[in-house]
């Protein structure tokens, strides 16, 4: 971290808006951009981020310096995802969700191709937010946060085998929607 860094952290602490609002331009378009992935739509991302940054400024003192803030505040805008979509899609959410018996998972067989597919980022980002609430949550947990299927069954109150087959199913129906804009059948998403 650096020593500015260090300064805006300090004077976040002590409540200076100036200070906030340094902290507020520097990481909110990334942190927009983690927003985007689990939200339905602009208005509910720009509602989690102004969220997550409320507990980012109440809990600031609680940093301690262990691993980097940027990932620090990333945790917390996760976690405000989750909840905020807990929250809004109590009912939906959970009907989203089906169990499947370990023994129905298939293994998902990979096919690499030499060619690259390009999509605009707004398109694949448009294509995540579009998948079901359920897919969508383990598949944001599992591939940009890095989460184990045990830690996304125990964040989202799931068995891990229900977060396994969420995440072969938000692939597939990404693999598929990815293949209808490119033409291209040899898609596999890793």
């Amino acid at each position: 971290m650096s020593d500015a860094e260090q300064i805006i952290i300090e004077d976040c602490i002590k409540g200076k808006r100036h200070a906030q609002n340094k902290l507020y331009k520097k990481f909110a378009p990334a942190l927009f951009g983690l927003c985007l992935r689990y939200a339905r739509s602009r208005e509910e991302a720009e509602d989690i981020l102004q969220e997550g940054f409320i507990k980012i400024f109440s809990n600031i003192r609680n940093f301690r310096g262990e691993g980097s803030f940027e990932g620090w505040m990333k945790r917390i805008m996760v976690n405000t995802a989750i909840t905020h979509n807990k929250q809004t899609l109590k009912h939906q959410y959970h009907a989203d969700i089906v169990t499947i018996e370990e023994s129905h998972l298939i293994d998902e067989v990979e096919q690499k191709d030499e060619n690259t597919i390009k999509i605009p980022a707004d398109k694949l980002l448009e294509m995540i937010q579009n998948l079901p609430e359920g897919y969508k949550m383990v598949f944001n947990l599992y591939v940009f946060e890095q989460y184990t299927h045990k830690e996304i069954a125990d964040i989202i109150g799931v068995s891990v085998n229900t977060s396994k087959s969420q995440l072969s199913k938000a692939r597939k129906l990404l693999t598929t929607r990815i293949a209808k804009i490119t033409g291209n059948q040899k898609i596999s998403i890793d």
